[in-house]
């Protein structure tokens, strides 16, 4: 049954009652007709209790005080105007990647006579899915009545036959009956089939009774599969050490045999990107030789990339295994914790430096702010007292391997970088810092031509600020 009526200005709705199961159940769905441009908001059913999601127009973050660095001011002044234009349109570009209606903050009603599922509802893009829990608790009436809607995506009941199903298939769908358990036996063969593909989104439903409204969220996700690593009942099956060298074969060599004296058979990655490259000695090694001077970065990136094992043990080129680098005891943490992604120790010299950061989002014009503070922790890791949450650490940390890959190591950071690793990380990565377990740093070598590559860090400072105003969209960044 279809009909025409007038909604407003040129707005037209098509109704189409389908009858099933019994006389006294009546099935609408409802789509959109035509409408005029100014109307089109009008015919999308709007949450009562649902603020609007997260925007880019968020309240300015500020920049004062010492130790700020406000990164616009390291920008090449020939180029201000293209690169700050450029990065608006790239931010613009990462809300449409990152946003969801799912960022919308949504409050439950109070007294509700509707059920719906509040969380935990997901499908597959695509795929009709029954939408689980709804039904009305209503008191006796001559009629029952309830609309669900949804804007990315579209309903249909599993209960009508092959001859009753004209009209499925639509965004919105009315259901109305004189016998609540026949209503509410209808709900519960209630489907949903996404419209959008997309690896992960959302959708917000409205589902209305009288003048009762709620909304609940639909996550539109893609499955995954789960990649496990087998990691044996030896150490040497569960960590990979990797390390990046330049210039420093002498220190290189010395960590090995310090690695050899606990560690006999475990295998040790190498990324090198010396000027001449010689040649690495020793059993289970890998040595990777890289274009010169790439960076410690680019050199991380590499060296990870070859890891077979479920964790990796970063080290420096200068540092020196002792009897308190137990990779065991890092590995006892992360495996007692698997939402951890990042375990660090001690150096000695510097301790466990550890640091927190927080982000602050800031305005879409200006960017946000991140602050940098040395010696925070968060909680402790529950059953190991001398571990705690934090946001970053030292040099010598076991890594999840599958984790960090997904993060990685910006290459255009070639001296100056350890930090912005653990900032790219921010909100994926969980980390921790561990004070039982430490390494030695070697005792110095005067290397000129290492040294004369160190010494350019000045201008690998100005160009990393002026990268995370770009990268990051960042407009300061506070060390404390």
């Amino acid at each position: 049954m279809g009909s025409l009526r007038q909604m407003g200005r040129c707005k037209q709705i098509l109704v189409l009652a389908i009858f099933c199961l019994s006389a006294s159940v009546m099935i609408s769905f409802i789509f959109h007709y035509s409408t005029t441009e100014e109307d089109t908001d009008q015919l999308v059913p709007q949450p009562i209790r649902a603020l609007p999601s997260t925007s880019p127009r968020q309240p300015n973050c500020i920049c004062q005080g010492s130790g700020v660095f406000v990164l616009k001011d390291h920008l090449p002044k020939d180029q201000y105007d293209d690169i700050v234009k450029r990065r608006a349109e790239e931010y613009r570009k990462h809300h449409i990647r990152t946003s969801s209606s799912l960022n919308r903050l949504i409050f439950a009603p109070s007294n509700s006579p509707l059920q719906y599922p509040i969380q935990g509802f997901t499908v597959v893009p695509l795929r009709k899915t029954l939408i689980p829990g709804l039904a009305l608790h209503a008191a006796k009436r001559q009629n029952y009545k309830v609309t669900l809607s949804v804007s990315s995506g579209v309903l249909a009941i599993e209960a009508l036959g092959e001859g009753d199903k004209e009209g499925q298939g639509e965004k919105e769908i009315t259901v109305q009956s004189t016998s609540l358990s026949e209503l509410n036996n209808l709900l519960g063969q209630i489907t949903y089939t996404s419209t959008v593909y997309r690896m992960r989104t959302g959708d917000l439903a409205h589902f209305t009774f009288e003048h009762h409204e709620v909304v609940f969220p639909i996550v539109i996700q893609q499955t995954s599969v789960p990649v496990l690593y087998d990691i044996g009942n030896d150490i040497n099956y569960r960590v990979t050490i990797v390390t990046k060298t330049f210039l420093r074969y002498t220190e290189l060599q010395v960590l090995i045999s310090s690695i050899r004296t606990y560690y006999k058979d475990i295998k040790i990655i190498i990324a090198d990107d010396s000027l001449e490259p010689q040649k690495v000695n020793g059993s289970n090694i890998e040595h990777y030789i890289m274009p010169p001077a790439q960076g410690w970065f680019a050199g991380r990136n590499l060296a990870v990339s070859q890891v077979t094992t479920k964790y990796f043990l970063w080290v420096d080129d200068d540092f020196l295994f002792t009897d308190k680098t137990k990779i065991e005891n890092l590995v006892e943490v992360m495996e007692a914790t698997p939402e951890l992604d990042v375990v660090g120790g001690s150096v000695a010299g510097h301790g466990q430096f550890y640091f927190s950061l927080v982000y602050e989002e800031g305005s879409g014009e200006d960017g946000g702010c991140l602050n940098r503070k040395s010696a925070v922790k968060y909680q402790p890791v529950p059953g190991f007292p001398t571990c705690s949450f934090t946001s970053g650490v030292v040099n010598l940390f076991l890594g999840r391997t599958d984790a960090v890959r997904k993060v990685g190591f910006d290459p255009q950071l070639k001296r100056v970088a350890h930090s912005e690793f653990f900032m790219d990380g921010l909100g994926s990565l969980l980390v921790a810092s561990c004070s039982h377990v430490s390494i030695d740093h070697q005792p110095k070598i005067e290397n000129a031509k290492y040294s004369s590559f160190r010494n350019q860090q000045s201008k690998d400072v100005e160009d990393k600020l002026a990268h995370h105003f770009f990268k990051n969209h960042l407009k300061c960044i506070r060390y404390g």
